[in-house]
Formats: structure tokens, C-alpha cells, sequence
């Protein structure tokens, strides 16, 4: 393997091929050395891909995708892993941003002990590895989900709906692309338990399969619990909000009606009018200033009893 993103661990008669880098070299490389086919090579290249399954006469080709969290956009997005699981051979190809893939591969380059527990020939065990790391990591991410949307929660009720409608979104975002990551495992995973006999002849590899798809079952059934809590929480937030601006908008409008009565008196004393009444009379102002107040508390007395303030 010349290329640095290419690197290779052997154990006895079987070889785990990691490819951090999908590049064009590399995967021209893969594709001499390992007779695969040309659309598999295509997909790998394609940063566009969907998780799948197919069945060739010498390997299976498997694509999965898995949360990544930017920390700094606070966005999940997907990152995919492609796998040529071949009798004697796995190739995973990905472009460095699953540390659990990175961390295991490396582990099992320097360590013995996990190469030899791991590496034994059977493409099912390390395959199995792989994947429970990978699912295990989506497990914080999840942590990190709901304890974000506990935070949202409390801090409707402390009087901030207005700021933790971004929030709410950026909840909503990242669970709708959690979803979408995790949409398709449990088809694939269940595909792999059916084909992939002819690649692992051990009769656990479908112990260890339905290991994996449950827990892909246990990860969904959490996403749509978040999902339909984040569905509630938005709600709420929506109705305080829509309550306090219904309540600003009851006060202005009590104090309009309020208003316009001693208006309506002002404007019909200040029309210029031959023979207005009090027009000439010294205490006209203080006669109708004093009946605007006694207009005024009467309606604030009537509203106050109705409760409209």
C-alpha cells in the first residue's frame, strides 16, 4: 500500500484494509488490487450517497452513514462508511470524521491482543466490532439531544420562549438529520443477516447481527422520542408566546377603548362651532377635563370588574 491513506493489518490469513481518504488514486488502487466493480468504486467517490446493500460473487458492498457533531456549527450532518467485506478481507473506506472507526483501527494496528481477537479470520467478528463501535458512538450524541432539549425545556418556563425559539429549531434540525442518518440501518443491517451467509459461515454471525439490529431498533425508538418531544416542547413555547402577545394585545386594546371616549369628548368641545355649549364660560376646561376623568374611571371601574385589565 503506497498511498498514506491507505493502511493494512494482517493477521494470519486475513486482512483489514482502512481507507481514510476517498480519492480517486486510492480507490483505483482498491479496485485493481480487489476486482470490484466499478459502480461500487463510483459510489465511494460520490459525496452524495444513501446506507445499502449489495451482493456481489466475490465480496458484499455496504454503505452506512452515522452522525458527526460540529461542535462549532451545532449541526449533526451524516458521514458515511462504505465496506468491501470480502472471505478473507474488510476494506472501510470513510474520510476521517468517525473517531470510533479511527480509534479502533489503530488500537488494533499497535495492539496484539485486540489484533488477535479480533483479526481471526472471520470477516463477521471485526465486522461486528466495527459496527457496535459505530452504533455505540450515536449513543452520547443522543445523550447530548435530550439533555439539550431538558435545557430548552427549562428555560421556557424561566420566561425565555422568544430566545429559545432558535434553540428549538436547532433541536429540530439535528433530530430530523439524526432521523434521516438513522433511517434506513435497520433494512440494511436485516439484509446483511439474510445474504451474507456465503461470507460468514459461522452460525453466530447472525447472533452478532441481530445484536447490531437491535441496537439500531434502540436508537431509532429513542430519536422518535426526542423527536415527539421536541414536537411538544415547540408547542408549548408557541402557546406561551402566543399567549403573552394575545395578552399585550387584550391590554392595548382595553386601553383604546378606554381612550376613545375622552377622544370623542375632546374632539367634539374642540370643534370651532357658533354656538358650541361652555364656549364661553371661564371654567369650561375644568368642566371637561373633569368629566374625561369621571368617563375614565368609570370604564376602568367597568373593566376592572370584568377583568379585561
Amino acid at each position: 500500500m503506497d498511498a498514506p491513506t491507505i493502511q493494512k493489518i494482517k493477521n494470519k490469513n486475513f486482512t483489514w484494509i482502512d481507507v481514510s481518504q476517498c480519492n480517486y488514486e486510492e480507490m483505483h488502487h482498491l479496485k485493481q488490487n480487489f476486482d470490484l466493480r466499478s459502480a461500487h468504486i463510483n459510489d465511494c467517490l460520490s459525496k452524495i450517497q444513501r446506507p445499502k446493500l449489495d451482493l456481489e460473487k466475490n465480496y458484499i458492498f455496504m454503505v452506512l452513514l452515522f452522525p458527526v457533531y460540529n461542535r462549532k456549527t451545532r449541526k449533526i450532518k451524516p458521514s458515511e462508511v462504505d465496506f468491501f467485506i470480502g472471505p478473507d478481507y474488510l476494506i472501510t473506506i470513510h474520510r476521517s470524521e468517525l473517531n470510533p472507526l479511527m480509534n479502533f483501527f489503530n488500537s488494533c494496528k499497535i495492539n496484539s491482543v485486540e489484533r488477535e481477537k479480533y483479526l481471526t479470520g472471520k470477516s463477521s467478528v471485526l465486522l461486528y466490532e466495527i459496527l457496535r463501535n459505530l452504533f455505540d458512538y450515536c449513543v452520547p450524541i443522543l445523550d447530548a439531544l435530550n439533555s439539550n432539549i431538558n435545557s430548552i425545556e427549562e428555560n421556557i418556563f424561566k420566561g425565555y420562549e422568544k430566545k429559545m425559539v432558535r434553540e428549538i429549531l436547532i433541536a429540530k434540525t439535528n433530530i430530523v438529520n439524526f432521523r434521516k442518518i438513522m433511517q434506513a440501518h435497520s433494512s440494511v443491517i436485516l439484509k446483511l443477516t439474510n445474504k451474507g451467509e456465503l461470507f460468514f459461515p459461522s452460525l453466530k454471525y447472525k447472533e452478532y447481527l441481530k445484536e447490531i439490529l437491535e441496537s439500531t431498533e434502540d436508537i431509532w425508538s429513542n430519536v422518535e422520542n426526542l423527536k415527539q418531544s421536541i414536537e411538544a416542547i415547540e408547542n408549548t413555547n408557541n402557546s406561551l408566546i402566543s399567549f403573552q402577545l394575545n395578552d399585550v394585545i387584550k391590554i392595548l386594546t382595553t386601553i383604546s377603548a378606554i381612550i376613545l371616549p375622552i377622544t370623542l369628548i375632546a374632539s367634539i368641545f374642540s370643534m370651532n362651532l357658533q354656538f358650541m355649549p361652555l364656549s364661553n364660560n371661564p371654567f369650561a376646561f375644568w368642566f371637561i377635563t373633569g368629566l374625561m376623568i369621571l368617563v375614565l374611571a368609570f370604564l376602568f371601574h367597568v373593566f376592572k370588574n370584568k377583568k379585561w385589565l
